[in-house]
Order: structure tokens, then C-alpha cells, then sequence
């Protein structure tokens, strides 16, 4: 079952086309991807689930329901983090979900356990900290804990690592991660390993259609060229080899010890490399394969 379905989604501004024919759903309780260069309309998409923006063509199903511009019903479903989460500073983590909770309409019972709750799925530590303490990192998960207060069905987070140093990449992915399965998640991010490492599913919008959709293992498996390296003790090896071998690939020769053969999608040479390497006596120094990256996917889908 998806928990979202857009269809034929278009949007301009002005005379300038952002979205011109999107399509895609996000299965319930994944982890979903949705890859992009800075300024290619990831953020656009996002505010018309929102029902922020008013779209000129298309429609947006939540849960069996429309989106509607101007219209809040649908947003009950979801969470939202948006890129940079703004707080009141003087406000310690704990105060400020408390005032959100209340402002939301839950329930005086629930709050203190609801609160506690989200405190430890980001692992801030519950003290007298102020917000204006915080590094951008605990923000971050701060507006993760906002996002999960009242448990929505559906969690966007619009570019949440863009800003993050290594560690704090590290912190938020791990919590992201743990939701799989529980929480239907749209990661919305130009870093393709942070989307790699987390998500299940991916579309990669470019020129304002999705060029690639699917599962990120199947995409990587069958969209992208794995490569082989090869370096050889002394370019006689190197050169014994090239006339040993007549697999068809496309080779690059780096350096005069150093071999890279791509192979084609569907193809499977490692075997007939090392049965060549064999073949002509020789050892090299090293042989390493490269698996292709959800990078390559998105470098071949914009070509």
C-alpha cells in the first residue's frame, strides 16, 4: 500500500517550468529518497504535499485522501523538518516540545510521556541546556523530535544534512535509519550517499521530470557499470595483459602500471579477468572491484 501517490505533478513560476510532469508513490514504512541538484524543484514538491504551494496541474494523494491547497486535513498524517528548524533560544529542549504539544491539541496526559519519548529517539539529553547552546547537529534532531511528536504516519525531511558536519551526519542518519519500517519517510537531499545509506527507495527528479525510480539496489545493479582496477607490477605485465585478454569493455590505462575496465550492465567479467591474469603468468599487485554507487545512477540518468 503507498502512503503517497503524486501524479502528473507540473509547476512554474512565471514563465519558468520547475515540475513538468511528476509522477511517483512512496510505499508505506519506507525510507524514501528523493535525489536531486540544488534548485530543481525538491523543495517545490515538498510544500504541495504540505498543501503550502497550489500546484497548476496534477494531484497528490495522503492515505487515500487529497491534498488540497490552503487546506491543513491532509497534514495531520505527517511530520515536517524542514533544512534549517528555527526555536525559541532561551528555551531549554524539553520547554519547547512541551509548548508544542500544546499548541498541537494533545492531550495534558500524554505530553510529559509523548515528550520523554522523542527526547530519547534523538538522544538529546533531557537537561537545562538551552536551545541557544546547541550545535546545528542537535537542532537537527531537535526538529526530528518536533517533527515525531504526535507519532504522524508520514515523516519529510527537506535536505536535513546539508549543513551537518560528519559526526552530526552520522547521528541523524543512524535516527533516521531506525525508523524503517515504523514511519513512512520522503529524505528529500542532493547528498546521494546520505540518501544510499538510509533509504530503500529513490526518485531522482532532473529537468523537471523523474528520470530514475525504484529500488536503489536494483537501480545500482542494473543502471550503473561496475569497474575493475587492476595494477600490475611493471607496465610489461600491464601490456602482457592487454594482448592476453579480449574481453569487449571500455578500458582506461591511468598510469603505465594501472588498468580500470567498466563493465556493461549485464555483464559479469570478473572471472574472465582473473582466467586472463592466469593465463599470461601473471600476479599483480593489486585487483579490486567497484561496486556502482546510487552516484553513478544519478551521473548516468542526467546525461
Amino acid at each position: 500500500m503507498d502512503a503517497i501517490t503524486i501524479s502528473h505533478f507540473q509547476k512554474s513560476f512565471g514563465s519558468k517550468s520547475i515540475l513538468k510532469d511528476v509522477t511517483f508513490s512512496v510505499p508505506q514504512g519506507s525510507i524514501f529518497g528523493f535525489a536531486g541538484e540544488n534548485g530543481v524543484g525538491k523543495t517545490t514538491t515538498m510544500k504541495m504535499i504540505l498543501g503550502l504551494l497550489k500546484s497548476d496541474h496534477g494531484q497528490i494523494i495522503i492515505n487515500g485522501q487529497q491534498v488540497r491547497y490552503g487546506h491543513s486535513v491532509t497534514n495531520r498524517f505527517i511530520g515536517y523538518l524542514p533544512d534549517v528548524p528555527a526555536f525559541y533560544p532561551y528555551m531549554t529542549a524539553r520547554q519547547y516540545l512541551q509548548l508544542t504539544a500544546a499548541v498541537s491539541g494533545m492531550a495534558s496526559s500524554q505530553v510529559d510521556r509523548q515528550v520523554t519519548s522523542v527526547l530519547k529517539l534523538v538522544q538529546l539529553k533531557d537537561d537545562r541546556t538551552k536551545i541557544s547552546g546547541y550545535s546545528r547537529g542537535m537542532k537537527q534532531r531537535l526538529g526530528m523530535a518536533v517533527a515525531m511528536l504526535n507519532q504522524p504516519d508520514i515523516l519529510i525531511c527537506d535536505e536535513p544534512t546539508s549543513a551537518l558536519d560528519p559526526l552530526g551526519r552520522k547521528a541523524f542518519l543512524d535516527i533516521l535509519a531506525s525508523l524503517s519500517g515504523k514511519t513512512t519517510v520522503i529524505f528529500s537531499s542532493h547528498i546521494l550517499s546520505d540518501i544510499e545509506r538510509v533509504c530503500d527507495r529513490v526518485a531522482i527528479l532532473h529537468d523537471g521530470r523523474i528520470q530514475v525510480l525504484g529500488k536503489i539496489s536494483t537501480l545500482t545493479q542494473n543502471h550503473a557499470k561496475r569497474s575493475f582496477q587492476i595494477e600490475f607490477v611493471d607496465s610489461t605485465d600491464l601490456e602482457r595483459f592487454l594482448i592476453q585478454t579480449d574481453l569487449p569493455k571500455e578500458s582506461d590505462k591511468q598510469t603505465r602500471t594501472m588498468l580500470t575496465i567498466q563493465e556493461q550492465p549485464g555483464q559479469s567479467i570478473g572471472d574472465d579477468l582473473l582466467a586472463d591474469l592466469s593465463k599470461a603468468r601473471i600476479v599483480p599487485k593489486r585487483f579490486q572491484r567497484f561496486e556502482p554507487s546510487l552516484e553513478d545512477v544519478f551521473l548516468e540518468a542526467i546525461k
